[in-house]
């Protein structure tokens, strides 16, 4: 797919999210995937759409909108070059592509860190509830709160619009909702959100 076709598709609306569909690296990751649990939408373009609809349907200001948007735009684009051996590499993780592929356009550390741990409150989820470790699972938690500082808000709202695509399983985000106490919880509009 071309760089014509994707802006068609994507319809970016800033210059940062067109200048992603200049990179021929980028292009590629959009155009990855097949269905899958989590994601029977396939290819990852798609999955940026679902994404968006839902954040289009948060009840949140415009800057917040451009950022949740670009999160959105870089989270899973490498997933196509993602290490999937066994030990698992995590510095070969497509979020430590998506970060180091954005660190290229913008010099936010905050923003930068909640698009490397976009998955973060997910792992922390399963250490908790499908491996009992609670005590390990509140000290990456708290590591990840640290590292996102004042964007735990932004970090919670992506995680909710990301959590709410496809068929992914509800249960991480209602934990954190439940879990975590310095958080806004909000919902989506009625019948704008795609879930």
């Amino acid at each position: 797919m071309n760089t014509l076709q994707l802006t068609q598709l994507l319809q970016p609306e800033t210059p940062l999210e067109a200048r992603f569909l200049e990179s021929e690296e980028f292009r590629q990751g959009l155009v990855w995937g097949l269905p899958r649990y989590g994601h029977p939408e396939g290819t990852i373009w798609r999955h940026i759409l679902e994404v968006n609809a839902n954040i289009d349907a948060l009840p949140i200001d415009a800057a917040t909108r451009r950022k949740l948007r670009t999160v959105c735009w870089v989270h899973d684009t490498f997933k196509h070059v993602e290490h999937r051996g066994n030990p698992r590499d995590w510095s070969k993780h497509h979020s430590v592509y998506a970060r180091n592929f954005l660190a290229r356009y913008i010099d936010d550390a905050q923003l930068l860190n909640v698009v490397e741990l976009h998955d973060e409150a997910y792992y922390c989820w399963r250490l908790a509830h499908l491996f009992g470790n609670f005590a390990e699972s509140e000290r990456r938690m708290q590591r990840l709160r640290e590292r996102v500082g004042s964007y735990w808000q932004l970090y919670y709202l992506f995680f909710k619009c990301d959590t709410c695509t496809g068929d992914k399983n509800p249960a991480p985000l209602l934990w954190f909702e439940r879990h975590e106490e310095d958080i806004k919880v909000v919902e989506f509009e009625r019948g704008q959100a795609a879930i």
